[in-house]
């Protein structure tokens, strides 16, 4: 049996707002794909458009991409983890319940959350006040919140699967899932080379039906390190085929996988390549050539 495939990457959302990403993704052979509604960076807003998501929305049914496949990725500058100051906790708070906002006006489904960093508390505490403030936040009848899987860098939280599950037995809500990343889970200890004993190990400890994305980037970094290096696919330390299995996964065929690789030289977004890669199956030994040639 042929798997179809859910595959996109990370697309810019700018003047057209989700009109241009749409037509970004569908530019790179995307059937999915992940946006930021405002820099990453910041808390910057602009007014959404009617009219430009209604025909954002009209593009996607006419290419076959659902609204189930779009992700939007909240800004890392959200801490939920730490509430040593109220204020600046308070504002992690209603910063993404107003994302929670703008997802629901734009019809979208999920919405990846980085679960936060401890900065000086002890790690149950910061836990709690994850599952705390999403108990403020999760809006249920707006989008699902996905915590997506760290790599241990300083003192996030969410780098193990047994930290995701603490803070998940505490929201009162079962509207909440998880982005799992293959970098990030590479750096975290978890060898994606062995991926459906990883999976075996998510399902005891939270349950696969809780994965709603997955985000594939190979790795800069050996496993255990705790880095957080994203690497083109195929050229890091996982490789493509690790990466092609976990594409190809029969459990995870209807999750989207997004890429969230780097720019060739800091210029040329890879993307349009490297999903011509994973769809084919074949590994492009001229990847980066490829890139730099097309571009240029």
């Amino acid at each position: 049996m042929v798997i179809v495939v859910i595959i996109g990457c990370h697309v810019n959302f700018t003047q057209e707002q989700l009109l241009g990403s749409t037509k970004q993704a569908l530019d790179y052979g995307a059937n999915a794909f992940m946006f930021y509604t405002g820099a990453p960076q910041n808390t910057i807003r602009k007014e959404l458009d009617i009219k430009l998501r209604d025909e954002a929305i009209n593009l996607m049914q006419e290419n076959n991409i659902g609204l189930e496949n779009v992700i939007c990725h909240a800004p890392y500058i959200v801490n939920l983890a730490n509430n040593t100051s109220e204020d600046k906790w308070q504002f992690s708070i209603n910063f993404l319940k107003q994302e929670l906002s703008r997802c629901k006006f734009l019809g979208i489904k999920y919405i990846v959350v980085h679960p936060g960093s401890a900065v000086g508390l002890e790690k149950s505490v910061a836990l709690k006040n994850i599952s705390d403030a999403l108990n403020f936040i999760i809006d249920e009848d707006g989008p699902m919140i996905l915590l997506e899987t760290m790599a241990g860098k300083g003192t996030e939280c969410g780098a193990t699967l047994n930290e995701v599950k603490a803070i998940l037995e505490q929201v009162n809500s079962n509207h909440i899932g998880v982005c799992i990343d293959t970098c990030h889970l590479n750096d975290a200890g978890y060898d994606m080379k062995e991926f459906d004993k990883f999976l075996e190990e998510f399902e005891q400890i939270i349950g696969l039906e809780k994965i709603h994305c997955v985000h594939v980037n190979d790795s800069k970094n050996l496993l255990n390190t705790h880095k957080d290096r994203h690497e083109n696919i195929g050229l890091g330390t996982i490789g493509f085929e690790a990466l092609l299995s976990v594409v190809l996964n029969e459990k995870l065929k209807n999750v989207p996988k997004i890429l969230e690789t780097p720019y060739v030289e800091k210029l040329y977004p890879p993307y349009k390549f490297e999903i011509k890669a994973l769809k084919s199956r074949e590994n492009n030994p001229h990847l980066i050539e490829d890139i730099i040639e097309y571009y240029k």
